[in-house]
């Protein structure tokens, strides 16, 4: 009996005990299992004399039944306990015990194999509880059950029937071995395996299912009928139909099984795109192993993750492998830049061990004359056929580098007929090109260095190939010389231009240009950029020219600080009207070097009543190729300040866009040699698409420069350039005549946005 021996039984009845129809829900009757009634004369009596708590729990968990016991054990009415859910009886962390407790009964009933279900006990150990009664109390309870079932059992073959449980409760709390601490372990065990992520499952040494959590069931799609049938080979079968490789699956089970102290961790792939990790570990009672404990927890998210992640990775190296190539290498011709052949002749003159190293200097004779007539595509067009020469005029282990502008050079390593080579890059050049329908004869003048017994070191070396230059362009042009002492005239002139540049420093003679920088998105222009002007004997002396002479000497900072004042100065009313817009001006390194450089900034715009918010610091990449901390900070300070620092002719040095994240940087300007790529506006630029959206990856503004055609800047406009500078808005003009340029500018950028045109004054 149930209420006698606190064991399991099981039983089958034709029906679940009715309630009479309209009874009062307070005064339900003491109905039981007519089979069983009719089968133990005065059974209902023996359940209401029960001191236990006896409860007819349906497969669903609602009471069917209680007698007066648990009416008095939880202090409900019978009425309002019947039709209720069985849980709200036991303590958190218990109530999923007698469900699970209804189960095992269940599978048992289906394994035993007799068709006399009421003659067959299946005994189950009562399990430990805390019960809860109607005025919140807990107690420590100990509930044992029989199942029963009503219709066509399960052994007939059909599975149709349906299940009830009786449970009976013993209230235990008298008991002197209460311990509180078990309850919470007990607890804490019960909620931990529902409530963890993972999918729990315990089988024993034989093989057999010993028990799961709920979301097992759940990450497989088990139905708990499958497992209530006890058929483990159709839960293996439903199981392995859901892997990619169900062998791999049996094998790695079968290997544990045959090793029960070992461990294991592994993936699990499935046909639906779904990634698990499967962990086992044995189930040992006192070091005895008992079975094996499996979990499982869905990967699947961080897997594809991951996956993006790697491609992302893949794809950002790729990139940023393009651009390091791209950062040494000329944007225009291909050849090397400045900063690979200094890296390489550094090298060479480190390890040469006596072998011989030369270089060869050159520019293009009168090459202005070729953009001013031709335009600058044809300019670009000589430029690159004069360096696919030069390569074909080498060995492949020699290094040709365009510097910038018509200048390249030579690094010759271990050659025995320096002068050989210079002669033949001379002869190839005078071969006529033709470009445009346009025959031209290209002219070089080309000077030769090389290492002597005395030690001289990189700079020193271009410095004599370029003094033996200037002698051959002096000598008349289209040919090469070797570098002579005498040639140190070349000096003198330099001196000269120095000295020439200190008096026009002393006497105010550097002028100040402005060319406008127009906003693709707003369609304005916001901002100015300031540039040095020098006008000697009555002639403007380049900016490439007096410029390296201004750095050399020092006068830069003289200049810079001239250009700055000026600037602040003359534009202040502009700025005044408008707070988007901005003042750039060029700060070169030799400026940075300077310990006072931020200091003297933010005095002269303080001075001149111009908010540092509204200037802009143009640095080349030049001033980051050592890692000076100084110069960093110096750059820090003034955008603390509120000042912008914008990285002027990005592509000609060596800088990648991976570095720039680490650089105080707000504004990428990409060089007019990259611009220049651009002819009909319909090329497939990758690279530029690639920086320009990469600097915006990482937080940058985007100006183009020499933008000289409506083309270009519509290509520019289309990957969305944030501002654009050239000859196509205006040139650089003086204060004077520098309202008219803005309203140039404005009605160019106006016409390719198709607006009206904004105003500017």
């Amino acid at each position: 009996m149930v209420s006698g021996s606190h064991g399991g039984s099981r039983v089958t009845a034709s029906s679940y005990p009715e309630e009479a129809p309209g009874t009062d829900p307070n005064t339900v009757p003491n109905t039981v299992p007519q089979e069983i009634s009719a089968a133990v004369p005065g059974y209902g009596d023996l359940v209401e004399s029960s001191p236990d708590a006896l409860l007819v729990v349906a497969e669903d968990g609602t009471i069917k039944m209680v007698n007066t016991a648990a009416e008095r054990m939880f202090g409900y009415a019978r009425g309002e306990l019947v039709g209720s859910d069985h849980r709200m009886l036991l303590a958190e962390g218990f109530r999923n015990g007698l469900e699970r407790l209804f189960f095992n009964l269940r599978r048992g009933a289906h394994t035993d194999g007799d068709a006399a279900a009421a003659e067959t006990d299946t005994d189950t150990a009562p399990v430990e509880a805390y019960g809860v009664r109607r005025d919140g109390t807990e107690f420590q309870a100990e509930v044992a059950g029989s199942i029963f079932f009503t219709g066509t059992g399960p052994r007939d073959g059909t599975g149709n029937g349906s299940a009830s449980m009786i449970a009976a409760v013993r209230d235990t709390s008298h008991r002197p071995e209460n311990d509180d601490s078990l309850r919470e372990a007990m607890s804490l065990l019960s909620a931990t395996l529902e409530s963890t992520a993972d999918g729990i499952l315990v089988v024993s040494s034989e093989g057999e299912i010993a028990g799961v959590n709920n979301q097992f069931l759940t990450m497989w799609g088990i139905p708990r009928e499958m497992l209530a049938t006890g058929d483990d080979e159709a839960v293996m079968a439903f199981v392995l139909d859901q892997l990619r490789d169900p062998a791999q699956f049996v094998e790695k089970v079968e290997a544990l099984y045959a090793d029960p102290a070992a461990e294991s961790h592994d993936i699990l792939e499935f046909r639906d795109g779904r990634t698990f990790e499967r962990y086992s570990r044995p189930q040992k009672v006192a070091e005895q192993v008992v079975g094996r404990v499996w979990s499982f927890r869905d990967v699947t998210a961080a897997k594809v993750a991951q996956d993006r992640i790697t491609r992302a990775m893949a794809d950002l190296a790729a990139q940023s492998a393009q651009l390091k190539a791209l950062a040494f290498r000329d944007g225009l011709t291909g050849l090397s830049n400045r900063q690979l052949f200094n890296d390489r002749l550094a090298s060479a003159l480190a390890d040469r061990h006596g072998g011989a190293v030369d270089v060869l200097l050159l520019d293009l004779d009168d090459f202005k004359e070729v953009n001013d007539i031709l335009g600058h595509h044809a300019g670009d067009q000589m430029l690159i056929e004069v360096g696919r020469r030069l390569r074909a005029c080498v060995r492949p282990s020699d290094i040709v580098a365009r510097l910038g502008g018509d200048e390249f050079v030579v690094l010759l390593l271990d050659s025995l007929e320096p002068e050989a080579v210079a002669a033949r890059i001379v002869d190839s050049l005078r071969v006529p090109v033709w470009i445009d329908g346009t025959m031209l004869r290209p002219s070089l003048s080309l000077g030769l260095a090389s290492i002597g017994e005395s030690a001289v070191d990189a700079s020193e070396l271009l410095r004599r190939a370029d003094v033996a230059m200037y002698a051959a362009k002096a000598a008349g042009k289209n040919r090469y010389m070797r570098f002579k002492p005498e040639m140190m005239k070349a000096l003198v002139d330099r001196n000269d231009l120095e000295a020439g540049l200190r008096h026009a420093v002393d006497n105010g003679q550097i002028a100040v240009h402005y060319q406008p920088i127009v906003s693709a998105g707003s369609g304005t222009v916001t901002k100015v950029e300031a540039l040095a002007r020098w006008v000697r004997d009555g002639a403007l002396v380049p900016p490439k020219h007096f410029i390296p002479a201004a750095e050399r000497s020092g006068l830069i900072v003289e200049i810079g600080t001239e250009v700055l004042l000026r600037g602040c100065t003359e534009l202040k009313p502009w700025l005044d009207e408008d707070s988007s817009r901005s003042l750039a001006v060029n700060v070169s390194g030799v400026q940075l070097q300077h310990g006072d450089f931020a200091e003297l900034v933010l005095a002269v715009t303080e001075s001149c009543g111009v908010d540092p918010r509204q200037l802009v610091l143009e640095v080349t990449e030049s001033v980051f190729f050592e890692d000076d901390c100084h110069v960093i900070q110096q750059l820090m300070t003034l955008r603390a300040a509120g000042a912008r620092v914008a990285l002027d002719d990005f592509g000609t040095g060596f800088s990648s866009l991976g570095r720039l994240q680490g650089l105080p940087v707000d504004t990428l300007k990409i060089d007019q040699s990259f611009v220049s790529m651009i002819n009909s506006g319909t090329e497939q630029l990758p690279i530029l698409n690639a920086m320009i959206g990469m600097a915006h990856g990482l937080g940058l503004t985007v100006t183009a420069e020499g933008v000289e055609t409506a083309a270009q800047a519509g290509y520019l406009m289309k990957l969305h350039c944030d501002s654009l500078q050239g000859f196509l808005f205006s040139g650089p003009q003086p204060e004077a005549t520098l309202q008219p340029a803005l309203d140039r500018a404005a009605l160019a950028i106006a016409a390719l946005r198709g607006d009206r045109v904004p105003g500017n004054r």
